[in-house]
């Protein structure tokens, strides 16, 4: 089974390629999705975080989302230590999911996939691209936060620039009907 890595700056449109491949049947298994849950639910991560972070990291059992992001993206060392922490049990966690897939090949979105290395675990790796202000507004418009707020993330991503030299197949999501049929001739040759 092939493992094909997803991944693309913020508001570029990864979720919208990963929901494009799912409806032709592909696994799909988002790295960001399955972090959330591992960090309400795992014990080890919830006493690791809070001892990086205070006891506002959770709010009862949940993870104070707006506390963490607040905290790490303003931080680059809280930024590393808190990807250390989760990132190798997001990895064991996904390797586990891998092994129940029947299919030719799967997709593991992930947005730090360049950053933190798991790229060089892939078959191959789809980038997502798209201009930097029409992210900024898609963002701007799902999330309701500012501009500074997604620059900062930005400034924590790899440039697509950096990105383009490692990628395997590049869709600029502009345009949904392309795209849609960029993922389909995409599947065909994957498939």
């Amino acid at each position: 089974m092939k493992i094909i890595g997803l991944t693309g700056g913020i508001g570029s449109g990864k979720t919208t390629v990963a929901q494009l491949f799912s409806e032709l049947g592909v696994p799909i298994y988002i790295a960001d999705t399955e972090a959330k849950k591992l960090m309400n639910s795992s014990k080890v991560i919830r006493r690791k975080l809070v001892a990086l972070l205070g006891e506002d990291a959770y709010s009862g059992t949940k993870l104070n989302r707006k506390f963490v992001a607040d905290k790490i993206f303003n931080d680059k060392f809280l930024l590393d230590a808190v990807n250390a922490v989760i990132h190798p049990k997001v990895a064991a966690h996904f390797k586990k999911w891998v092994s129940k897939q029947k299919a030719t090949y799967v997709i593991k979105e992930a947005a730090i996939l360049f950053e933190n290395g798991s790229y060089k675990d892939c078959d191959k790796v789809i980038l997502v691209t798209a201009p930097k202000q029409m992210r900024i507004n898609r963002v701007m418009a799902r999330d309701n936060t500012s501009k500074a707020e997604i620059e900062q993330r930005m400034n924590n991503q790899w440039s697509d620039e950096k990105k383009l030299k490692l990628a395997d197949i590049i869709i600029e999501n502009i345009d949904l009907k392309t795209t849609k049929n960029k993922v389909e001739a995409i599947h065909n040759l994957l498939s």
